[in-house]
């Protein structure tokens, strides 16, 4: 149980790869979770077919990237509105993308969960909330009873698209509504005779055809002539109809597994945090499908948050911190948003789309073009707005090979607990003295770099720093630079700023 009188320190409404993630998050560092669940068991619906490279070195960072690689298949390119991309040329271990289905991803996140102690209950909808100065009051529907409540310190909606959790908060969603409705499903097509048929333009709309597994495929229709109701259910009648209007065929489609619908409609909630319930993934932020970025900004949000709000429920550091969540990620989001607007835009039926197609295309095969798309598709060139001049500072830490007097690792791997590391590559005396004051909450790990420069994300290098303070998202909140002086108010501030203040003797 959590604090007296909770039913739990957090309480997580949606089991979703987003609402997992930040379970996972919370329970590593001993915060007592409870993961509430409107469906009685999970889907097995295929849904997002892909982790992007930071996803994939968030994985990294807690030492569980290698059950995911077991089960997915690396690729080497991704795309653009359905134009080429060359993933392979970028300073992350992990840089191609790994296709995965998200019924995959959910299983592995929620075996991680049990694992952790985290509990999830299902057949439990959200149906109403109430906040105070110690906690929110959770209105439940459940299979048991009409009605139950739960109680906590905080409560994260992660319950997608439609957050409940959002409407009872109170916090807007503005942003454009639908434009042009696409169908989705996973069915048999024993007609078929190509392996694969990629983003193919018709006068109509686009339609794409892929094998995800032996005996089966994904098929997707965009649709430019009607905006679905949202309420309308999606069939698979209307899919096989959608097929045969641009394709001319449904090449004998039949045993569906699934069926969806979705749209380029654009929104964003006005603020992730309201009092005590704070939202990620989905319910923060939905987008057009394009390029794979949707399950893996809700998951590098719950990264962003969990070290957050479990410095704030261990008392470590006060509420104010969570309004840097916000601060951090509500930018990420708008970018993905505006960046798959564009996509949207650029798969419209039309000469005139045609001839930008052609031209977007002939400046892709530039390398900084490439990389520029790549770097924002794959969230690898993120800067939070973190205190510092040196070219690290706010960037994700690159995974360097380091020498410890216990022997060869990585950086990466100091982060597997999801704590703060102080990285001292240097031996310099002062890092590791004004650290003291925070040995409770910080990792003081001394080491040697067995590079002399390190990559900076986003293109360059820098020579490898003296020291540096990496938050447990993997995010560098403090840098020494070889050479210089190392700014020891800067970094007590930093320690001060983002895990509380100095423990008190």
């Amino acid at each position: 149980m959590g604090h007296t009188g909770m039913d739990a320190d957090v309480v997580i409404a949606g089991a979703g790869p987003t609402g997992l993630m930040l379970a996972c998050e919370l329970a590593l560092v001993g915060v007592d979770v409870l993961v509430v669940e409107r469906l009685a068991d999970r889907t097995g619906e295929s849904r997002a077919g892909g982790i992007h490279a930071r996803t994939l070195e968030v994985l990294d960072q807690r030492g569980i990237l290698d059950r995911f690689m077991a089960v997915g298949e690396l690729q080497s390119v991704g795309h653009f509105s359905g134009i080429w991309l060359d993933f392979d040329e970028f300073e992350s271990r992990h840089s191609r993308p790994l296709m995965i289905l998200q019924s995959a991803i959910e299983r592995l996140l929620e075996e991680r969960a049990v694992e952790l102690g985290v509990r999830v209950r299902r057949s439990s909808e959200v149906r109403g909330i109430a906040q105070d100065d110690a906690g929110v009051t959770v209105e439940l529907g459940t299979a048991e009873a009409a009605s139950a409540t739960l109680r906590a310190r905080y409560l994260v909606g992660c319950d997608g698209g439609r957050s409940t959790v959002r409407k009872l908060a109170g916090i807007d969603f503005p942003g454009t509504p639908a434009t042009m409705t696409a169908m989705i499903g996973d069915v048999e097509l024993p007609d078929l005779t190509e392996e694969y048929i990629w983003a193919r333009r018709t006068p109509r709309g686009d339609f794409s055809v892929i094998a995800f597994e032996p005996g089966w495929y994904r098929v997707i229709t965009s649709n430019y002539d009607h905006v679905a109701d949202r309420d309308e259910p999606a069939t698979f009648e209307q899919l096989r109809e959608s097929l045969i209007r641009l394709a001319g065929t449904d090449w004998g489609m039949h045993s569906p597994r699934w069926v969806s619908r979705f749209g380029d409609a654009a929104r964003q909630a006005s603020r992730y945090r309201e009092g005590r319930v704070l939202l990620a993934g989905d319910a923060a932020h939905i987008h057009f499908p394009a390029g794979g970025q949707g399950l893996n900004v809700g998951v590098q949000d719950a990264v962003n948050l969990g070290w957050k709000l479990a410095s704030v429920v261990h008392g470590r550091a006060p509420e104010s911190l969570l309004d840097s969540y916000h601060a951090e990620r509500h930018p990420v989001a708008e970018r993905v948003l505006r960046n798959t607007q564009a996509q949207a835009a650029l798969t419209r039926p039309g000469p005139q789309t045609d001839a930008l197609r052609e031209v977007f295309g002939s400046l892709i095969v530039f390398d900084d073009v490439n990389r520029h798309l790549c770097s924002m598709l794959t969230a690898l060139d993120i800067r939070y707005p973190i205190a510092g001049k040196h070219p690290l500072a706010g960037r994700r830490v690159p995974d360097a090979d380091l020498k410890t007097p216990d022997g060869a690792t990585r950086v990466h791997e100091l982060l597997h607990a999801a704590r703060p590391v102080l990285l001292d590559l240097r031996g310099g005396a002062e890092p590791a003295a004004t650290a003291e004051g925070w040995a409770d909450r910080v990792d003081l790990v001394e080491a040697q770099s067995e590079d002399e420069h390190w990559p900076v994300p986003g293109g360059g290098e820098t020579p490898a720093p003296a020291a540096l303070l990496i938050r447990p998202d993997g995010h560098v909140a403090w840098v020494a630079a070889t050479g210089d002086t190392p700014d020891i108010p800067a970094l007590r501030s930093a320690l001060a700023t983002w895990f509380g203040p100095v423990a008190q003797s």
